[in-house]
């Protein structure tokens, strides 16, 4: 039985993941590690996860509008980036327009391209650059910095860093970021506070 559900979960966890969600749905040791180490509350934790589900949601319902489009959805402390494709202008404002719309998101970042969507050879560019630039974080040498309160998303290149961070946290993540190979700009979105805890 225990086996059963631990499948279900690591299903469940695999889709979430796959559409744009974080680790906090994988469980109670995950859970907790998160919320150890993280600036947001527990419940704002929830609340972003529910938000990029809302806003997925929300898109699905004009599948018509999603032809050709590509869109990764990301929340932190209810702030919404757009990243992706989409085939013009108008789409992307429609895909702001639908984030904006969600409750409790208090800010869109619509970062959307207007191009084709990326090839899967360029997405898995993408997601190797993520993972080297969450490498580099861990060479930041501020007392109290956590790596693992940046969040971290690459699109075409382009890493996009949000979190809860001091400035100075904020410009040593992002210097150290700037030097990873394959990274063509580094573009804050922090919310910053005035001091580490």
């Amino acid at each position: 039985m225990i086996a059963r559900i631990y499948g279900v979960s690591l299903l469940l966890c695999a889709s979430l993941l796959s559409s744009g969600c974080g680790v906090f749905v994988v469980g109670g040791a995950a859970t907790a590690a998160s919320v150890a180490h993280d600036r947001r509350t527990a419940g704002t934790i929830v609340e972003d996860q529910a938000i990029e589900l809302k806003i997925y949601q929300a898109l699905r319902n004009e599948p018509d509008r999603l032809d050709n489009t590509s869109i990764n959805v990301t929340s932190y402390d209810r702030v919404v980036l757009l990243t992706g494709e989409v085939p013009s202008a108008g789409i992307s404002a429609w895909a702001e327009r639908v984030a904006g719309d969600i409750d409790n998101v208090i800010m869109v970042h619509n970062k959307l391209a207007e191009r084709p969507p990326s090839s899967l050879g360029n997405r898995n560019n993408d997601a190797w650059i993520s993972a080297r630039a969450k490498s580099a974080l861990l060479q930041v040498k501020i007392p109290g910095f956590d790596p693992t309160r940046v969040k971290v998303v690459t699109r075409r290149g382009v890493v996009y860093l949000m979190g809860l961070v001091t400035e100075t946290e904020g410009q040593a993540a992002a210097d150290s970021i700037s030097r990873v190979n394959g990274v063509r700009q580094v573009v804050t979105l922090f919310r910053y506070i005035e001091s580490a805890g």
